[in-house]
Parts: C-alpha cells; sequence; structure tokens
C-alpha cells in the first residue's frame, strides 16, 4: 500500500494527507472527553494520524524546501512523541507539545505560503495558528488566554484539513515546483 502511495499523483496524497489529518483531529477530539483505555487508545490514534501527516507533509513540502520541511517533520515528531507519550507519565511534565506543533504549523505555513500549488491564505491562517499554539510556551499565559488560544489552530488546520480534502494540490503547479531546483529560503 505504501509503494501505491508513493506512485500517487500529488492531488491523490493530498486528499489521503486530509483524510489522515481529520482521523486526527476527531480521535484527538474525543481523547479530550473520554477517559480510560478508550482516551489512551484515542490518543494513541491521533498520534498515529498525525505521524501520518507529517510524513505525507514532508514528501508534499519537499519541493519548496527540502531543509525546511524536514525541520517542520522534526518538530511534529517530537510533538507526536510526547503527546503518546504523556498518558503513560511518561513525557517531561513541564514541555507542552503543543509548543512542537506551534512551530510545526509556522513552518508548514510558511512552507504553503512559498509553494505554488496550494493557496497562500492557507499558509498565512497556518501561520496563526502555530503562534496559537506557541502560547502553550507559558503556562500562565495559555491558561490566561484559554479557550481563545485553541481557535486559531483550530482554525487553520481544520481549514487546511478541508482544502485537501476537498481540492487536494494543483498538480501542475506541483509538478512544476518539483522539477524546479529548489529555491534558497
Amino acid at each position: 500500500m505504501m509503494k501505491q502511495i508513493a506512485e500517487a499523483s500529488p492531488r491523490f496524497k493530498a486528499r489521503i494527507t486530509g483524510v489522515f489529518y481529520l482521523l486526527n483531529i476527531l480521535t484527538g477530539a474525543l481523547a479530550l472527553f473520554v477517559r480510560g483505555r478508550l482516551g489512551v487508545a484515542a490518543n494513541l490514534t491521533a498520534a498515529a494520524c498525525y505521524i501520518a501527516v507529517t510524513l505525507l507533509f514532508y514528501d508534499m513540502f519537499k519541493p519548496v524546501n527540502r531543509s525546511l520541511s524536514i525541520l517542520a517533520a522534526f518538530f511534529s515528531l517530537v510533538g507526536c512523541a510526547i503527546g503518546a507519550l504523556g498518558p503513560f507519565h511518561l513525557a517531561p511534565p513541564h514541555i507542552n507539545n503543543l509548543v512542537f506543533f506551534g512551530f510545526y504549523c509556522l513552518l508548514i505555513g510558511y512552507l504553503i505560503f512559498r509553494s505554488t500549488f496550494l493557496p497562500r491564505f492557507l499558509g498565512v491562517l497556518m501561520a496563526i495558528g502555530g503562534l496559537g499554539w506557541l502560547t502553550f510556551l507559558s503556562t500562565p499565559l495559555a491558561n490566561y488566554l484559554s479557550p481563545y488560544n485553541l481557535a486559531p489552530g483550530i482554525l487553520g488546520e481544520g481549514t487546511l484539513t478541508l482544502w485537501l480534502l476537498v481540492m487536494g494540490v494543483n498538480v501542475q503547479r506541483w509538478k512544476e515546483q518539483a522539477s524546479a531546483p529548489e529555491a534558497p529560503a
């Protein structure tokens, strides 16, 4: 199956990314409201879905800037690991995984903005969402701004998810950008 996905069109890959993104959002929301084994299972499923999103985004945004795409994937994977370890009390208690997703969303926002195959407004929304997640750098600030600091991330990531599901990417522009030499960041 992975070989089929690797050989699939960019639009299909974008839509698969949207499916995993939506599954992440749904299972992540479930994990917030359900306790016990079901809550842990929902949390682990959400992390697995976000890992899939991360790997698919890495592949999607390599043509824009390989180095930034790798850096974004690193931040996301660290956030996923911390989030998955949290229910088992194995993650550092003073580190909120949303901070890593804040940096991830900022980088993905920049990559979208620099891409030619997705609309720039999605990049702006993702960057604003990343700033919302970065309020979790300070627990008192995050608590003070809660629940309003969640809205930018939900809006940015939710809008991108819907765009990927419905529209995908502009295949011709993705192929043009993929065949062009990488532009400096």
